[in-house]
């Protein structure tokens, strides 16, 4: 009888339940994956499906491996910033859809310090931070001051902030392509340090201490939440600013501040990817990055919890790299986005599995407390 009233405190516990419906997301997910894979072509479907769940694993060299394992972890650690970005707004009552032209105007400071005035990484970094917060601020105070909807706020400025950085950039360009110079080839010292890390990961030299950082910053974030007064004032806002302002917090302040961190996050994340000199930005760019949105897709898969958010990000990351092994004359390699898609989309049935698993606990609970009341008559 005791082990099964601990079970059921267990199951009961926030934390055991979201991990719990995020691992059904996942699973259920892959499984409509490899339904949509079996009906493109079934002759190929297993294949391609262990492919995306296996990603640099499918390598058969160990330093190919390693290599493909690093590249996966460059990628992470913008995706983790920007899903930090998206579940600390969101935990403070905000949605910020805005992360990724945060992200845009943390990569166009970056990389405009870094080859443009030839600045070291550690002031690219902060500039980039500056630039992001900047960004998310504005949005703050439209929010606060003006009551403007975040959402179409961060919208407008995702754009704005996408052909400015375009245009910020246009000087620092190659003179025969739309994208920027080499960091590596014109100043190594605005690229993120590895520290040595490059030799684990099969030779790589875009694997910096960037995922270090990343994952150190979700603690903080999680902690600054969670344990701090600071954390608590920001989320009591969210919840209900008049409350709040009624208690003598400053609503005004704790909204742009929130959307100012949040802001600042997402640049961090883009400074993080750009400052490993994997990627150069294009000066004709027309779409916003999908790291961005991404941020969103991760932020909720992770139970919007910062440490949930470091498998999370890990693993929406793993299933795209993979998805760019697979046979591309049977499959488009989109379809790992279309896994993620469909896992993202079975998240927003989180509440509702956790309503249900609850109510599941609470008939057992029910029956069990009846059938102790005829034992004891």
């Amino acid at each position: 009888m005791n082990s099964q009233t601990e079970k059921k405190q267990f199951l009961k516990n926030p934390l055991v339940q979201s991990v719990l419906t995020s691992l059904f997301c996942i699973f259920a997910g892959l499984l409509i994956g490899f339904i949509v894979l079996l009906i493109i072509n079934p002759n190929e479907a297993a294949k391609a499906i262990s492919v995306i769940i296996k990603n640099y694993f499918w390598y058969s060299k160990a330093a190919m491996t390693k290599r493909a394992l690093g590249t996966t972890l460059v990628k992470t650690a913008p995706l983790l910033m920007c899903s930090l970005s998206v579940l600390f707004a969101y935990k403070t009552g905000l949605f910020n859809i805005g992360a990724a032209g945060q992200y845009v105007a943390g990569a166009g400071v970056a990389m405009y310090f870094a080859l443009k005035l030839g600045a070291p990484w550690y002031v690219c970094l902060v500039m980039a931070v500056l630039a992001g917060a900047v960004l998310g601020s504005i949005s703050g105070f439209l929010k606060a001051k003006c009551n403007v909807n975040e959402v179409i706020s961060c919208i407008m400025l995702n754009w704005i902030s996408l052909y400015c950085v375009n245009m910020l950039l246009s000087p620092v360009k190659e003179p025969t392509s739309p994208h920027v110079v080499a960091l590596l080839n014109t100043n190594p010292k605005g690229a993120l340090p590895s520290l040595g890390l490059g030799a684990l990961f099969g030779k790589n030299k875009y694997v910096t201490v960037a995922i270090f950082l990343a994952v150190i910053m979700a603690v903080i974030i999680w902690i600054l939440l969670d344990k701090t007064k600071f954390g608590y004032e920001l989320k009591a806002t969210g919840l209900n600013k008049h409350a709040a302002k009624y208690c003598g917090m400053n609503e005004n302040r704790n909204i742009i501040v929130t959307m100012a961190i949040a802001g600042g996050l997402a640049g961090m994340g883009a400074a993080f990817y750009y400052l490993s000199g994997f990627e150069q930005w294009s000066c004709s760019s027309t779409n916003l990055p999908a790291m961005g949105f991404n941020g969103i897709a991760a932020a909720f898969l992770g139970g919007l919890h910062p440490i949930g958010a470091i498998f999370s990000s890990y693993f929406i990351q793993h299933i795209t790299d993979g998805g760019t092994l697979i046979n591309k004359s049977v499959y488009s390699s989109q379809i790992s986005d279309l896994i993620s898609s469909i896992i993202i989309y079975l998240c927003g049935f989180v509440l509702f599995l956790k309503m249900v698993l609850n109510n599941i606990l609470a008939k057992k609970e029910k029956e069990t407390a009846n059938a102790n009341a005829s034992d004891t008559e």
